[in-house]
Order: structure tokens, then sequence, then C-alpha cells
């Protein structure tokens, strides 16, 4: 077979905190009952007019400058015409000509290592409502809540030559928004989805191959399956003398397949203009100077700096600056005076245990930086043990229950007084003639089935290197 080279762009949508909408004062909040958080203007009602919300702008500028982009200090909007039902006024604004930044870059890694993927572009625009289809009734219903919602559209360039690297490009584009704070990225509720535009060609050509887009992938196992897919659909085509079609498939995940929508539109079939109700944007110095001066430590120098300043493993700091919010958490119990390696240890073992069994995301965690300080606290005193310190942050996570009114409640703490612990030992000892016998006779690993047995007895509670010292005290006896 000849050997075929696989190129991917994608351009990704990710939908922007701010509390009203791009070009209204309706609500952004995910959710709620349909049509109900809409205006004449995000339905786009004659006569009604637009006004621009100047965080979207801020929160793209502070995107352009973390992407490496160049900013473009006179931007415009434009009209792009389509019709669809979702889309009220049969228009989008958006960027055409004049979007706020370009030629930026992203450094991903990968397994081929380090690589640089451009950024063609940044621009912002509206979103469109949801279609909702109902089988039953054989009908489709139409939502605007999400109409005028603001989205940042960040265009790759054609870098990416394996779904590995894509995977790789959209984890780190996903933590750099979130680091700012500017989007959520939640996958799961459409505020971070991409399109997949992918085409092949025989390795060692110059010229791209024929591409193909699919639309709205909002989920990473579903974009590496469709790239996998894709590849192989391009290839056998070509292979058997056939020719690739440049359109829009829909990628179906249940059937792992895709399938074809319509040819794909060039610029030129939207037949954009300016955007006549919008003044231009004038992005003044001053104006980048503020946003500069506001962005905050990003991912790949708070993991350089967690190696350095605390003393910690790259795996460790790497795990807990996976997630913005794990890394304030891991960052206000260690200002409280924490270990920091203890603190590392509770989140990424225990921590990250719990969401798994419990299938949570990790901004859902309720306890506070106080309470994980408390519980390191109480087992660096010896109030409790490592055991029952897994009990009770186990509590934490599921109840919110304060951890040293808990061990107190339960009476949970550790028992250390050794004239208690030597009573409980002289029971184990005569519930287990034979094992004591045993170890008399040479075989020590008798001993750890004895300080288990006292530990059981106890329920846990005492502290381990005394049971093990006066267990084995008494055994020399």
């Amino acid at each position: 077979m000849k050997k075929y080279e696989t190129v991917i762009g994608l351009e990704v949508h990710a939908t922007l905190a701010t509390k009203s909408k791009a070009f209204c004062s309706c609500s952004t909040e995910f959710g709620g009952e349909p049509n109900t958080r809409c205006c004449p203007i995000c339905t786009g009602m004659p006569g009604a007019l637009p006004v621009l919300n100047k965080q979207v702008v801020d929160y793209a500028i502070a995107a352009g400058l973390a992407l490496n982009c160049t900013i473009t200090k006179e931007c415009k909007f434009d009209r792009k015409n389509y019709f669809y039902p979702d889309l009220p006024k049969s228009y989008q604004i958006s960027q055409l000509y004049y979007p706020l930044c370009r030629n930026g870059s992203i450094e991903i890694e990968s397994s081929e290592g380090r690589k640089l993927i451009g950024i063609h572009e940044i621009h912002m625009e509206e979103d469109a409502g949801k279609l909702i289809h109902d089988p039953t009734e054989n009908s489709t219903l139409v939502d605007y809540n999400r109409s005028g919602i603001p989205l940042l559209e960040i265009v790759s360039e054609p870098d990416m030559r394996s779904k590995e690297e894509a995977i790789a490009y959209l984890k780190k584009l996903r933590l750099i928004l979130q680091y700012l704070g500017i989007s959520n990225c939640k996958m799961a509720e459409g505020s971070y989805r991409a399109d997949i535009n992918l085409s092949v060609r025989l390795k060692g050509e110059a010229k791209l191959g024929t591409r193909t887009e699919m639309k709205n992938m909002n989920s990473f196992k579903a974009i590496a399956r469709a790239i996998e897919e894709e590849e192989k659909r391009q290839i056998d085509l070509l292979e058997n003398g056939k020719s690739v079609v440049q359109e829009t498939r829909r990628w179906d995940d249940s059937k792992n397949t895709s399938f074809s929508m319509r040819t794909k539109e060039d610029a030129s079939d939207y037949r954009y203009f300016p955007e006549p109700d919008i003044p231009p944007i004038e992005i003044s110095d001053q104006w980048l100077h503020i946003i500069r001066e506001r962005q905050p430590e990003l991912r790949d120098e708070k993991m350089a700096r967690y190696e350095k300043e605390y003393d910690i493993p790259t795996y460790d700091a790497a795990i807990i600056t996976e997630s913005k919010f794990m890394a304030q958490l891991f960052e206000d119990t260690v200002a409280l005076g924490s270990n920091p390696k203890e603190v590392a240890n509770w989140l990424i073992i225990d921590l990250l245990r719990l969401l798994r069994e419990e299938e949570m995301d990790i901004d859902e965690v309720s306890f506070t930086p106080s309470h994980l300080c408390e519980l390191i606290e109480m087992i660096e005193e010896g109030t409790i043990n490592r055991t029952i310190a897994k009990e009770v942050f186990e509590k934490m996570f599921k109840d919110k229950v304060d951890p040293k009114e808990y061990v107190e409640n339960q009476g949970l703490s550790m028992v250390s007084d050794s004239e208690v612990i030597r009573s409980e030992v002289k029971k184990v000892f005569a519930d287990n003639e034979k094992s004591v016998s045993d170890y008399k006779n040479g075989k020590t690993k008798a001993m750890g089935f004895l300080v288990g047995q006292t530990m059981k007895a106890m329920k846990g509670k005492a502290d381990p290197s005394l049971v093990n010292m006066i267990v084995k005290e008494m055994l020399m006896n």
C-alpha cells in the first residue's frame, strides 16, 4: 500500500464565560426552560439593534495573548449569511476580514516529541440556537436560549498529522482557556467543541489533498475515532481510484462511522459583508496593557514553579496542574502550612480515586483547603493514623464533614496509651496461641498476623508503631 500522510486542521468553538450574551443583556447560564433567555435582539426581531459586550473583547484579547497572536488594532464584525431554523436572523454576526487575533502558536507534546502548532486566527462570533428533534411527535422544535451566546472560534493551521497530535492540541488549548478563566470548556454542555478538517496525501507531497469537515465534535474519544475512520475512508477511496469530495460529514459515534451532510461551502457561499450595526473596534496600547497585566499564571509556568518551589516530582506537578481547580486547592492547602508532598499525595491518590468512583468532575469537590489541612495536621500530630485518615477524607468528600468534629464525635482519635494496647495484645495472644508458638519457633511472619489482629481488635485506632513495639516485646518474653 502507498504511504499516506494525514493532514488535520481544527476549528474550535469555545463558549465565553460572560454573564450576558454577546450583543444583548440576556443570561448565558446553561439550561433553563426553552426560549426563556432570549429577547428581540438575540431572536433577530426587526428594528432590534445589537450592542457589543466589552468583556467578550477582553476575553478574546486574553486568549490571543496567551496563544502568542498578533492583535488586530482595528477589527470589525461581519455578517455571515445562511438560512437555518436555529439562526433567527438568517445571519450570524462573526468576523472574516479583520479577525481580532492572527498568527499565533501553541506548543504540544506527544509521543513524537514537542511540536509547534500554528494558530491561523481567533475571531469572535455569536452562537446559534438549538434544534430539538422529537421522534415520537415527528417534529423539530427550536430553543433560542443559546442564540447570541458569545463564542471564540480558534482556527489552527493544518499542522497536525495524527489523532494523537489533534487530541494533545485540544487538551492543551482547553487548559489554557480554563486557566485564563474565560471559558469553562465543558464539552458535555457544548461549551468546547471542534470541527475537524482532514485530508490525506502521499508522503512527501507538498500539495494538500481534498479535505472534509466533521462539525461540532464534543468528546475527545469521539474525535479520535472520527479522525481514525476518516483517514481510512479517504485512503480507501484513493486506493480504489476514486476522488475525495469536499463536503461536510456528520459523525455518528454509536455506529463509528460518518455520513455526508452537504457539499462543503466556501466563504463566498455565505455572502459575507461588513456588519452595519456595530462600529469598528479600536484596540489601544493601554487596553492591551491592562489585559496583559491581568494574565494569570498558565499551566506550563505553574508546573515549573511547583517543581522548584515545592520540590515535588514532575509527575505530581503534571497531574495537579491538569485542572485549574485542583491546582488552586493544592496551593491554598499548602499556604495554610501543610507539607506540599503530603497534599499532593492526598489529591493524586485519594481524591482522584473518589472522583472516578463517584463519576464526578473535579470542580464538584466541596471540601475546603482548611479541612484538608486539618486532616493532615491530625496525622502529623498523631491524633489519627492513616487508615482512619482515609475514612475521614472520604466523609469530607462525600458528606462535607469537618474532620476534627467528625473524629471527635465518632471517637476515632488514636490510642497511644501503652497499657491499653498491652491489654489488647494479651487478649490477642490468648486467642491466637498457635501464632505465638509459631513465632517462638522461628516463623517470624506470625508477628505481622498478631499485629494485624491487635489493630483489628482496636478498630484501627491504635498507634501502629506502638503496637509493633509492644507485640515484639511481649513475644520476646
